[in-house]
Order: C-alpha cells, then sequence, then structure tokens
C-alpha cells in the first residue's frame, strides 16, 4: 500500500475522527476524516471535468488550509503533478515559476493574484478559484490511483538563495520512503500513546519540508492544527497546544529573546535564580558542574521552568528545527527548561530530510545522524555527499543541472558539514558562500554571521561580504526595532574579532535602514538570504564600505 492509499484508507475507517483544524483568531473550523475526503472528492470531480490527466501539472497557489490539503490529496489521487507555490511571493517570481513547469491549470485562493499572473502572463492557462472548486456537490469517494515508485508526484521549487529556482521532481517512491522514517523518529519522540499526536503548522506546504510533515500527520494517529495569521502565532499555539511542531531557527531564537526579557524585566530573586541556572547549566555541559549549581538548577526547575513551559506549551514533548543551523545557545536554552529541539538537515532534493536527532540521543550544535538507508560522506572540497532513496530523480527539463547535481551517484548537496565518531552531522556552511579573500584565505560566512548575530539581539540579519576584498565586512539589517546604533554594531564587532585570526576579522560595516524581508526579494520563502540579489541591490553602499575603509 503506498502512503495515498494509506492516507485514505485511514480516513475512511475514521470517518468522524478530526484530522485538521484551522485556526482564526481564536475560532476554530475543524475537519473530520470524512469532511476532508469529501472537500477531496469535490476536487477530484473539477479536475476531472476539466479534462485535466495523469502526468499534467497544475500549480497550487494558496494559503495553508483545509482546501490546500484537499486540493493536493485531490491532484495527486488523479496522478496530475503538483506544483505548490508560496502565496507570499511575488507575482513576478510566481510567473517565472508557472513559465518554467507550464501547468495544465492554475488552482488560487486568490482574485487578485489571479489578476496579476493574467497581467503579467497573457497567455496564462486557465486560473481557477479555490471558492470554484469547492462549490459544487461531490459524487461518493473513490480510492486514488496507484502510485508505482517513479511516479512523479510533485514539482517543488527551490528557494533560489544564489540564483534561479529550480523545479525538484519528487517521485512516490521518494515520499514512501521518507514517510517511513518521519514516522519511526516521531514514534521515539512520543512513545507508547492512547491519543492522537496534537501538531501544529505555521510553514507554507509549498516547502518540502512542511509538505512531509503535512502527509507524516495524514499517515498516523494526530490532529493537525494550521495557522492562517503568522502575527497571531503564540495565541494560535495556545489554542493548539501541540506536542510538537516544526520551527525554523529564526522563529525560536525570537521566542528564547522575548522569555530571556521577560524575565529580566521582573526582576528580583526570579531573575536571580534563572541568570544563575543558566551559567550552571553552561557549566554542566562543559562537565565543571559544583553543588551550588545543582543547586540552582533545582531552584529554577521548581520555581520558573514549568511556568515557561506552560507559556511555551503545556503538552509539548519536542521542538523540530530544520532549514538553518540554530545556535548552539539557543539549543542549550530550550533543554534548560525542559523542552528538547530536535533539529532536522535536508535539502527539497532530498525529500527535504538527509538527517533527524534521535530523540534520546541529541548533541546540541549538531543535526542528527543520517536516516536509516541514507549514506552522506564528504569529498575533499568539505561538500556533502549523498545517496539513498528518498534523493531525486532530477531537476524539471534540466538534463545539464541534474547530471551535475548527481556527478557519480551522489548527490552533490552544496553544504559543508562534519561528522563526528557517533554518526552526528554538522553543518558548517554553503559551498558556494565560501569568501575568497584576495589574500587568498577562505572564510564560510554562515558562522561569522551567527556569531556577530547572537551579539546583536536588536539585528534583523547578518550578511558578511569580502569575496576577492583584502579583509571581511558585514551588512548589518535591524529587526524592526529602534534598538540598533552604529556604536552597539561597533562594540559587538569588537567582542566578536578579539578571539578571531586577523583574516576573520570583520573590519567594516554598513547598517541598513529596513529588515530584509521576502516581499522585497532579499529572503527566500523560509527566510533564507538571497545573497545575489542582496548584493546588487546594495551594490554601491558596499563599493563605498569597501573604499571607505582602503581610502
Amino acid at each position: 500500500m503506498t502512503f495515498l492509499e494509506g492516507i485514505f484508507d485511514r480516513l475512511d475507517r475514521n470517518p468522524a475522527g478530526l484530522v485538521l483544524r484551522e485556526i482564526h483568531e481564536g475560532r476554530i473550523v475543524p475537519a473530520s476524516g470524512s469532511e476532508l475526503l469529501s472537500k477531496v472528492q469535490q476536487a477530484r470531480d473539477f479536475l476531472v471535468a476539466r479534462g485535466l490527466k495523469k502526468g499534467d501539472r497544475c500549480a497550487l497557489l494558496a494559503p495553508n488550509g483545509i482546501r490546500w490539503v484537499a486540493l493536493d490529496l485531490a491532484m495527486m489521487a488523479e496522478g496530475i503533478i503538483v506544483v505548490p507555490l508560496y502565496a507570499r511571493q511575488s507575482p513576478a517570481e510566481l510567473v517565472a515559476m508557472m513559465k518554467d513547469c507550464s501547468p495544465a491549470r492554475i488552482c488560487c485562493s486568490d482574485a487578485g493574484m489571479a489578476a496579476e499572473i493574467q497581467k503579467l502572463w497573457p497567455a496564462a492557462p486557465k486560473v481557477s478559484l479555490l471558492d470554484g472548486i469547492f462549490a459544487g456537490e461531490s459524487s461518493p469517494p473513490r480510492p486514488p490511483i496507484h502510485h508505482a515508485d517513479s511516479d512523479a508526484l510533485t514539482i517543488i521549487y527551490t528557494s533560489g538563495t544564489s540564483g534561479e529556482p529550480k523545479g525538484v521532481l519528487l517521485n512516490a517512491g521518494n515520499v514512501n520512503y521518507m514517510l517511513g522514517c518521519t514516522n519511526a523518529r516521531l514514534d521515539q519522540l512520543m512513545g507508547a500513546r492512547t491519543v492522537p499526536d496534537q501538531i501544529f503548522q505555521y510553514g507554507p506546504f509549498s516547502l518540502a519540508a512542511s509538505w512531509i510533515l503535512l502527509l507524516t500527520a495524514l499517515t498516523r494517529s494526530s490532529v493537525l492544527s494550521l495557522s492562517t495569521n503568522i502575527s497571531k502565532l503564540s495565541d494560535e499555539l495556545k489554542t493548539a497546544a501541540p506536542n510538537y511542531f516544526l520551527n525554523v531557527p529564526l522563529v525560536l531564537e525570537r521566542v528564547r529573546a522575548k522569555v530571556e526579557e521577560m524575565v529580566r524585566q521582573r526582576g528580583g530573586f526570579a531573575a536571580s535564580v534563572f541568570s544563575r541556572a543558566q551559567l550552571a547549566y553552561s557549566r554542566r555541559q562543559a562537565k565543571e558542574a559544583s553543588f551550588l549549581d545543582s543547586l540552582w538548577l533545582a531552584l529554577a526547575n521548581t520555581l520558573i521552568f514549568p511556568a515557561i513551559r506552560k507559556s511555551l506549551g503545556p503538552n509539548l514533548k519536542g521542538l523540530i528545527c530544520g532549514s538553518a543551523p540554530l545556535a548552539v545557545e539557543t539549543q542549550l536554552f530550550y533543554m534548560m527548561i525542559g523542552i528538547p529541539v530536535l533539529q532536522a538537515y535536508g535539502l527539497t532534493e532530498t525529500t527535504a530530510i538527509c538527517t533527524l536527532d534521535d530523540p534520546h540521543h541529541v548533541e546540541p550544535g549538531r543535526v542528527g545522524p543520517a536516516i536509516p538507508g541514507m549514506e552522506m560522506t564528504v569529498a575533499e572540497n568539505g561538500e556533502i555527499l549523498a545517496r539513498g532513496p528518498n534523493i531525486f530523480p532530477g531537476y524539471w527539463q534540466r538534463p545539464e543541472e541534474t547530471a551535475k547535481a548527481l556527478e557519480g551517484g551522489w548527490f552533490h548537496t552544496g553544504d559543508l558539514g562534519e561528522v563526528d565518531s557517533s554518526g552526528n552531522w554538522r553543518i558548517t556552511g554553503r559551498v558556494k558562500n565560501i569568501l575568497i579573500l584576495n589574500s587568498g584565505h577562505k572564510v564560510a560566512p554562515e558562522p561569522l554571521e551567527d556569531a556577530l548575530a547572537r551579539q546583536l539581539p536588536e539585528a534583523g540579519h547578518v550578511v558578511l561580504l569580502g569575496n576577492q576584498r583584502s579583509f571581511l565586512a558585514a551588512l548589518v539589517t535591524p529587526n524592526g526595532g529602534n534598538g540598533l546604533t552604529p556604536e552597539r554594531i561597533q562594540q559587538a564587532m569588537d567582542s566578536l574579532n578579539a578571539g578571531l585570526p586577523h583574516y576573520k576579522q570583520i573590519r567594516a560595516f554598513q547598517l541598513l535602514p529596513e529588515p530584509f524581508t521576502l516581499e522585497s526579494g532579499l529572503l527566500t520563502s523560509n527566510g533564507k538570504l538571497k545573497r545575489d540579489a542582496i548584493a546588487g541591490r546594495f551594490a554601491a553602499e558596499i563599493e563605498r564600505l569597501f573604499e571607505k575603509k582602503t581610502a
């Protein structure tokens, strides 16, 4: 039985069981197994009536929701290749991706977005709004078609951090295999259970990791609560009360900073205990703990940490984090208060995952061992190579790039990394991002960017510069507040430089007036830096930065 057949079977066997929930300003919109199957059939009837058939491509452009899930399942059930797109991306970027994959139809939630697409692309295929797709009556639900492992399921576009997004083709074999791995890890996390998992999701389903979590939730006994307003994330979390959910480092960093600031503002005995407990936990990790350290941690575990855990989620068994390396200090913070953070590493081309933390053996700063059946090694240039059943068959209509990515039978990830003796991996940067100074020294920017950002909680992003230059410099953005000043940046930079070799020291910086955003075209849909776009947008400022320092 394929994963899709398993999902349909599970929904059919438990028609009254709650499966999905949309959270709208505290109001819950639920969907049971039978209700979801009915919506899936509505969408299937619509697609078939419009002449779509197995192998056709269909774009799905909508925010997360029950209807998104139903339409995704409906397309796969008919053998249609789903092309999920992020609703917050610019119309021009969306049109470029759709022109690349030439869909037979576009399914869109927003009439305004549909009009923009048609304006930019007069020859666009027919656009159908979700309201129309789900307006009619449905026929009785029927099983999905059976997929062979080689059958294409989806084309997911890469984030385009260093160039044009590419369409990653994933097949049924990739997903069948991956869902077995994710379910096994979640079984380890949850242990024996008699009630469904409670899961929360705020990341867009157009991203591979979010989509795999969705499918994993649908294949196991669970209730998946969907965020509908990222600005209300804290309130939605309280409503969802999840056991676990998928995160990006930026969110966990901000939550940590907010908690620490609240404790500082509270002051008094609680703040003193919290501060001493943090130092004690740090010494414990370094195996330098004393009796007094145990006392402060015991006090914090009794008086402070339970309240923090309750505020973050009373039912949390763990936080799952991916998309970028998480600061060790942040991972240790959550571990200290009693909430394990399980890191995952992977790319769209690896069906979202290469490694997953073992819930019973987490190494802070590392992203866990390779999933079962996955081989990983390091090339001579430090690049991580991977092969296994989860590796994609190729990029859509890009045979040369496919051959390059899969050269020698290994997928060339483009990431730099290392593995320890127990098989736990650490990601250290991107091959393409390496800065080569004109002295010949090579510098991975990510560790330095992260280190400076940790000293500047007022900063939104730090971007290191210096390729073919004589020294390193940085662009720094505010995080939306007013606390970031040139003096603060210089102070943090001096502190960081004190422990670095000369060629890794940051010699100059430019404080930009506005944060980077997705809408500005400087961030990807999962919050990563679009380095080429940033370099182009601020080319004049960058030139002045280096000229001023060398003058």
